[in-house]
């Protein structure tokens, strides 16, 4: 498979070093620093606050070169835009894996609804420096599935070709029937979550305010009854069903775990910001403006 992963962030360098020494012929696409650094080290992973750092030669472009069986985008949600028009002039399905509640079809208005496929990352981390600082695999992670899905929800022999692939490499990918219903729902508990740590000054910090907590429980609630559709996966609704006070104590648990520390949740940049406030437009937008 001839691959292109469009981010060179925390995600599409976890993503692209898996794929290249899995020996698929990868191309990671940077720009600016980030480009140099990569050309001079390749990407370099640590696990947690390990000393350790590895380094995966994976290749680097700046322009895109050709024809792709693949192209896989991780970029923010209000870069999206920024990068359709580069994406209608290659060739190739592609992926949009990253948090998106606008369905497919202003995706597909741009490079061809045929090409379009929605997925969402299971990996996480942050970035050190130039170091991409992944978060340690345990039973729980391990068992996390990268959902990938045809905007339609049908099961074709491209999806499946995908998902086998990915999993050849160790990734733990899955086929998604709603996948557009599982990102608005995923959409629908990031956003308050993300907005409220960004408040607080990070995740612990929100931990430690339980009244912020019960506010941002509040609004997943309202976002999560708004929906069109039920949410996706079906357990969202134990966010509705159970005991304020029993989700309450389970999120603050959550906010202080390694999990949510080393992730993107402690991002504190402008950049974090400002893809919250699109998610959150795109929430807020009507089903026909999507």
């Amino acid at each position: 498979m001839k691959l292109l992963v469009y981010g060179a962030g925390v995600l599409g360098s976890l993503f692209a070093a898996r794929m290249h020494e899995a020996g698929h012929d990868v191309s990671l696409l940077a720009r600016g620093g980030r480009l140099t650094a990569l050309r001079r080290h390749g990407v370099q992973l640590a696990e947690g606050d390990s000393p350790a750092v590895r380094r995966v030669p994976v290749p680097v472009v700046e322009h895109p070169d050709g024809g792709y069986d693949l192209i896989t985008v991780f970029v923010r949600t209000h870069q999206v835009d920024a990068v359709l028009e580069s994406l209608a002039g290659l060739e190739g399905d592609v992926l949009f894996l990253h948090n998106w509640a606008a369905g497919a079809q202003p995706l597909g208005a741009v490079i061809g609804h045929e090409r379009v496929l929605l997925g969402f990352p299971a990996a996480g981390g942050t970035m050190d420096g130039d170091v991409v600082r992944y978060r340690k695999s345990n039973f729980i992670t391990r068992r996390v599935a990268m959902p990938i899905g045809e905007p339609d929800g049908r099961t074709t022999p491209r999806l499946e070709r995908i998902v086998e692939t990915f999993r050849t490499t160790g990734i733990n990918a899955k086929a998604e029937p709603q996948m557009d219903a599982w990102l608005k729902t995923h959409a629908a508990f990031e956003v308050p979550l993300g907005q409220a740590v960004h408040a607080a000054g990070g995740p612990v910090a929100l931990a430690d305010d339980p009244d912020a907590v019960r506010g941002m429980l509040h609004l997943m609630r309202q976002n999560l009854a708004a929906m069109e559709t039920p949410p996706v996966p079906r357990a969202f609704d134990a966010l509705r069903a159970l005991p304020q006070g029993f989700l309450v104590a389970v999120l603050r648990r959550f906010l202080k775990s390694p999990t949510a520390v080393h992730s993107g949740l402690n991002d504190p940049s402008p950049a974090a910001a400002a893809e919250l406030e699109r998610l959150a437009e795109q929430l807020r937008a009507p089903a026909g403006a999507r």
